[in-house]
């Protein structure tokens, strides 16, 4: 019983990595929301969570960092993207699974070479199951309609900025994100709402598609940026937002040359800042 409660808190706080926290509690906020917003991809989450975990324990990497749900955090977003992007098929439980698996191996390898991993090894795990189901052309892309919008939104484009974290159009998933971030920490909660505010007011100023403002496209990046960078010395502002922004620009270009942007314009603005700071 003892290892079934010690595993179950080690998948939970890999769930609360995917917005850099180390909380059992803030995990489980996490899983909550997922679930209530889809099911299938909340299984997606289970099976992404446990298969990365269980590759890191038997590639023996440190044991401390899978006990933090390093390990999990990625193979997390890996699962709920392969059921957000493809129907559930055997063929789609399978990419979960060779997914997960290759993302624990990448977050391995920048982590031995110091790397800034972030959700990096998602990001190239997911981009590369996509390139390899284009080729083989076996189960189609599903197609999300955004609803059409010719005023903003301000409750659901902010609650979506957290809820599209994670794939999630949902304004109580948004909430419930919000929540598992102020159980550990008040201070990412803020500049994660803060981050989401700078998503929508920028994509609002500059006549952004309405639709992708409402939907949070705009702020989901911008929110794991406010995360990324946040800190309770008043010199940590401008990192953040520097971050916020160009992640909001990234995103952009991204959605003109039609590239699937997952987490990328975070990982990318990230690194950029953190150069910018060296």
């Amino acid at each position: 019983m003892k290892n079934i409660l010690e595993a179950g808190k080690i998948l939970l706080r890999g769930m609360s990595q995917v917005m850099l926290q180390n909380n059992i509690f803030t995990g489980l906020l996490f899983f909550a929301g997922v679930f209530y917003s889809s099911w299938l991809m909340g299984l997606g989450a289970v099976v992404g969570v446990s298969v990365s975990t269980y590759t890191a324990f038997v590639l023996n990497y440190s044991k401390q960092d899978i006990t933090d749900g390093l390990y999990g955090f990625n193979g997390i977003l890996v699962g709920i993207a392969v059921l957000y992007f493809y129907e559930l098929t055997a063929i789609t439980i399978l990419m979960i699974i060779l997914g997960s698996v290759l993302s624990s191996i990448v977050m391995n390898f920048m982590h031995e070479k110091k790397l800034s991993h972030l959700t990096f090894p998602f990001v190239l795990s997911t981009w590369i199951l996509i390139f390899v189901m284009k080729l083989v052309d076996v189960v189609p892309l599903k197609v999300h309609e955004t609803i059409a919008a010719t005023s903003l939104n301000l409750s659901s484009s902010l609650s979506m900025g957290f809820g599209q974290v994670m794939f999630q159009a949902n304004i109580i998933t948004g909430i419930l994100f919000l929540l598992g971030l102020l159980v550990n920490s008040r201070i990412a909660a803020l500049y994660a709402f803060f981050g989401s505010c700078v998503g929508v007011g920028i994509g609002y100023f500059f006549s952004l598609p309405l639709s992708f403002v409402n939907a949070g496209i705009f702020g989901y990046n911008a929110v794991l940026c406010g995360i990324a960078f946040n800190d309770k010395k008043v010199s940590a502002i401008p990192y953040a937002l520097i971050a916020i922004v160009l992640s909001i620009a990234i995103v952009y270009g991204m959605i003109k040359f039609n590239i699937v942007a997952l987490t990328a314009p975070f990982v990318f603005a990230s690194w950029i800042v953190l150069l910018l700071k060296k």
